[in-house]
């Protein structure tokens, strides 16, 4: 699953992100592009599981088709 986050903009954002994700799934593979702003999440969990850890911790996400 591959997600937007307008909010992340630099490698301390990343790691946020990152964390959010690894709360969800400890196992699940993060991948982080800051300059175009996305998060692929390679994981058996639901993607409303993410959306939401994400929208909590201050970084809502848009999926991205």
């Amino acid at each position: 699953m591959k997600l937007h986050i307008q909010s992340m903009t630099c490698g301390g954002c990343a790691r946020s992100v990152t964390a959010a994700v690894k709360e969800i799934d400890p196992v699940a593979v993060v991948e982080i592009d800051v300059p175009a702003r996305t998060v692929t999440i390679q994981s058996s969990q639901p993607l409303e599981r993410f959306t939401q850890a994400l929208d909590s911790a201050g970084f809502p996400p848009k999926a991205v088709a």
